[in-house]
C-alpha cells in the first residue's frame, strides 16, 4: 500500500544501530522521522488510509505506539485509547500478562473507553514476535470489542509476529518489512 517513494524516504531516514540494546540486535531508530514534519505527515496519511472508514477506535501500545497512534486517530476522526505498561494507569483498568523471552510482562487499559461491538485498530511502531500486540488484542476482547486491524511502521517478518495476530484479524499492515 505504501508508495515506493515513502518506503525509500523512510529507509534513508531510519537509523540502524548495531548491538543495541544488546549484542546481536539491530535496533531501528525511528526518531529521525520526527525531525522531518513532511515525512511524519506522509507516514500518518499512509497508516490512516489503511483504516479509513473501517474502525471506531485506535489503541496505541506504550510508548512508541503513541507517537503515531494518536495522529492516526486524529486523521480518522476516532477516539484514541492508551495501552500502558503495568502500574501507569489509575483505576479502573483491566490487565493482560504476556510472555517475553526473559520472563513475563503485563499491559493495562482503562475500562469503559472501548465499547462492546466496536472495531479497533491496534497500532505500534514495530512488530517483532507479536506477544505485546496479541496481549493488547486480548484486552480489547475482554471489553467486548474486536481488534479488526493492526498497523505498524516496521515489521520484522523473520520473527513471525503476524502469526500470533492472524487469529484476531488478517488485516495486518506495516509500511516497512524486514
Amino acid at each position: 500500500m505504501a508508495s515506493q517513494d515513502l518506503i525509500e524516504r523512510l529507509e534513508k531516514t531510519i537509523l540502524n544501530i548495531p548491538d543495541f540494546p544488546i549484542e546481536g540486535i539491530q535496533f531501528k531508530d525511528i526518531t529521525p522521522i520526527f525531525l522531518n514534519p513532511k515525512l511524519y505527515e506522509d507516514v500518518i496519511a499512509d497508516l490512516a488510509k489503511f483504516s479509513k472508514g473501517k474502525v471506531d477506535v485506535v489503541c496505541g501500545i506504550e510508548s512508541r505506539g503513541f507517537l503515531f497512534g494518536i495522529a492516526i486517530a486524529v486523521a480518522l476522526e476516532v477516539p484514541f485509547v492508551l495501552i500502558r505498561k503495568k502500574g501507569k494507569l489509575p483505576p479502573p483498568f483491566i490487565s493482560e500478562e504476556y510472555e517475553l523471552e526473559y520472563g513475563i510482562s503485563e499491559i493495562e487499559m482503562r475500562t469503559n473507553q472501548i465499547q462492546p461491538g466496536q472495531k479497533v485498530l491496534i497500532h505500534d511502531d514495530l512488530l517483532a514476535t507479536g506477544g505485546t500486540t496479541q496481549a493488547a488484542a486480548r484486552l480489547v476482547e475482554k471489553q467486548g470489542a474486536k481488534a479488526t486491524q493492526f498497523s505498524f511502521l516496521i515489521a520484522l517478518k523473520n520473527l513471525e509476529g503476524e502469526k500470533k495476530l492472524e487469529k484476531f484479524s488478517d488485516q495486518i499492515y506495516s509500511i516497512l518489512n524486514y
